[in-house]
């Protein structure tokens, strides 16, 4: 997670993610637009990424789910670095 309120814009995070799931909030898709407040609250919770990792085993399952937070289960920490 990156917290909106931290971000510095410099659009460093966004080609090291491994599918393109990172967007400056000026170029984030109207379809995702949902995803900014919960992006905000699971900053408070979730750790922040110090360091690159590899992507968890089923990401690329994940890849282009375009409600991917909305799944049971999604919430949980089970998949944080």
């Amino acid at each position: 997670m990156i917290h909106p309120d931290e971000c510095i814009d410099c659009a460093l995070c966004e080609p090291e993610c491994p599918v393109d799931a990172i967007y400056s909030e000026d170029e984030l898709p109207g379809d995702q637009e949902s995803f900014l407040q919960l992006n905000a609250e699971l900053a408070e919770v979730w750790p922040n990424i110090t360091e690159r990792k590899e992507p968890p085993a089923d990401a690329e399952d994940w890849a282009g789910k375009a409600r991917q937070a909305r799944v049971p289960g999604a919430l949980s920490t089970d998949h944080c670095p």
